[in-house]
């Protein structure tokens, strides 16, 4: 074993950054539990959000904090990650498109660094600290906001970047349909709203038998006003992390693959 992995097993604190459209957002993590080990610092995005731009803001989120040059660090992108490059782009420039996100922020940065899908990020971290946390077999976890993100964990290891808010679902894109931005663009009641989800969820459940489904995504904090309106055989909850996965499973994911 090398001199980088004992040291990333006996560290108990793992780094996540969170590279969104609007802001980038980092933290040290207790791998223990979770939880932040310090307080979370956010720097807007940079407009244009090129790749040189981007790395070195997440280097200034890095450097704020006095990490042992050891210490894994995992990075969130809002894209689907290939072998560390980013195939497409979410909410960040086009140029992205076809870099290597881990070594775009290991130059900036001078460390290694594990990049993740940020819908898989948010998902392991409900797998494994919130609303899925000891729950074994098949864990979907889908995110609605601007879009549909998802994640899947099958007895506790990431499947990464099944892009499932993009299923064709009797002719349309899923997320065009039941994304909660759909609800807010068709001006549709939680009633309206939650025949569409009824549909989406029963596909995706009919695909996968999933053991649980997660809601997450900002509109999860209504999950009272949709989720008793939904008639799955699946148990579907709401996530409990909130704003937080992210970060925390980017940095669970970078301690698990240094480890």
């Amino acid at each position: 074993m090398s001199d980088d992995k004992k040291h990333a097993k006996r560290h108990s604190t793992a780094f996540g950054i969170d590279i969104g459209g609007s802001g980038i957002k980092g933290a040290p993590v207790s791998l223990h539990d979770g939880e932040f080990a310090a307080d979370r610092i956010r720097i807007p995005t940079p407009n244009p959000s090129t790749p040189d731009a981007v790395a070195r803001t997440v280097a200034e989120v890095v450097d704020s904090f006095d990490l042992d040059k050891h210490v894994p660090i995992g990075v969130t992108f809002p894209a689907v990650i290939l072998h560390g490059v980013a195939q497409s782009a979410a909410n960040v420039d086009k140029s992205w498109i076809g870099t290597n996100v881990e070594k775009a922020v290991q130059h900036t940065t001078g460390r290694p660094v594990l990049a993740v899908n940020d819908a898989d990020a948010a998902g392991y971290a409900e797998a494994l600290y919130g609303a899925a946390k000891g729950v074994d077999g098949v864990v979907l976890v889908v995110t609605l906001g601007t879009g549909i993100g998802s994640a899947l964990i099958v007895d506790g290891h990431l499947v990464p970047n099944t892009e499932l808010g993009h299923l064709e679902i009797d002719g349309h894109d899923a997320e065009s349909r039941a994304a909660d931005s759909a609800r807010d663009r068709d001006e549709l009641s939680w009633e309206a709203w939650a025949e569409r989800l009824q549909r989406y969820f029963t596909v995706v459940e009919n695909l996968f038998w999933p053991d649980l489904i997660v809601v997450g995504g900002g509109v999860s904090k209504h999950d009272d006003k949709f989720l008793p309106l939904l008639d799955l055989r699946t148990t579907i909850v709401p996530a409990k992390l909130r704003n937080a996965a992210g970060i925390i499973g980017a940095a669970a994911l970078a301690a698990d693959y240094r480890g």
